[in-house]
């Protein structure tokens, strides 16, 4: 094996690898078949959890794979191989579900646990590369996590059977949170922290309340226009005819009044606003208000209750909570 001396060796042969193995992971996509269809259908009506087990590299992946499934919905737990064999088969329940990892699917530690497994009637689940393996002829069902090579040098090291394994857990639990018609609102129950968490479940209602309530009446003047957008502090003012909602003026709409200043002394609110505001409401998520300021190329949403003004919120509330 020659070594990597040259930058444009090092370049090449990074890349090579990012299309080995996207390659692989393409490949995959063959392997699904009616068996994982009915494995869905299977999981989704679980009594119990997922409980998700892998030694050495495996391991690492079948953490990862547990955390997803219980994310999205699925309740899982990780349970290191080595480990149940000295206590952590505890637990496991009863109508529990055992998703096993293993690339040579011939695991020392499987061949101990396996048995064990069968004699209290849990539904073992195989991800393995070998459709010959022990593991895979003592499973009930077999996710198969088969790829041409490693990208490792040697063709030894865990590298894209790693990232095969990772890729069939993603699906496999994304597949079940379909199959369960989880709802946005679950999935915040799910993350209840960080920037996630906040993307799930804060909601207009939660910011706008801290802002003024910039307002003023159809005939007011600009003078009285310019003062409540510079009062209120959110670069905009609705525009109202007692409780009638007629529109809004940003500080664009009072930039693009200035340049042509004849009559400004003349000139009232219904003659400087815009017509047709983009509105929100209080359940509306923050991340769709968000994702609605952003395709109209503005910073503020006026709040509504029905036909009520109820306030506004600004593009900088919602990124000062880190949502982006």
């Amino acid at each position: 094996m020659n070594s990597l001396k040259k930058k444009e060796d090092i370049l090449h042969f990074a890349k090579d690898c990012i299309q080995m193995e996207s390659d692989s992971i393409a490949k995959l996509a063959s392997s699904l078949d009616a068996d994982f269809v009915e494995l869905v259908k299977m999981l989704s009506e679980l009594e119990g959890k997922i409980v998700v087990s892998g030694i050495g590299k495996s391991a690492y992946i079948a953490r990862k794979i547990a955390s997803t499934l219980s994310s999205t919905g699925s309740p899982a737990i990780f349970m290191h191989t080595a480990d149940a064999l000295h206590g952590d088969m505890g637990i496991i329940g009863k109508s529990d579900a055992i998703l096993m990892i293993s690339n040579s699917g011939n695991t020392p530690e499987f061949k101990v646990l396996i048995p064990l497994l069968k004699k209290e009637g849990n539904l073992i689940i195989a991800m393995t590369a070998k459709k010959d393996s022990y593991l895979t002829q003592h499973a009930d069902h077999l996710i198969h996590a088969n790829v041409d090579q490693e990208i490792c040098p040697h063709n030894i090291s865990p590298t894209v059977s790693a990232t095969a394994q990772l890729v069939l857990g993603d699906v496999l639990a994304v597949s079940l949170a379909r199959m369960k018609g989880v709802e946005l609102h679950e999935m915040g129950k799910f993350h209840p922290g960080g920037m996630i968490g906040k993307s799930l479940y804060l909601k207009v209602g939660d910011l706008y309340l801290s802002n003024e309530n910039p307002r003023v009446d159809l005939f007011s003047s600009v003078e009285e226009v310019i003062c409540e957008i510079s009062s209120k502090r959110l670069g905009a003012t609705a525009v109202l005819e007692g409780d009638k909602l007629c529109g809004i003026i940003t500080d664009g709409d009072i930039r693009r009044m200035l340049h042509n200043p004849e009559n400004l002394s003349e000139l009232k609110a219904k003659d400087v606003m815009s017509v047709n505001p983009k509105l929100t409401n209080e359940n509306e998520l923050l991340v769709n208000a968000l994702q609605k300021m952003r395709s109209n190329n503005i910073s503020q949403l006026l709040v509504m209750d029905g036909e009520s003004y109820l306030g506004m919120i600004h593009l900088h509330d919602i990124l000062k909570e880190g949502i982006i």
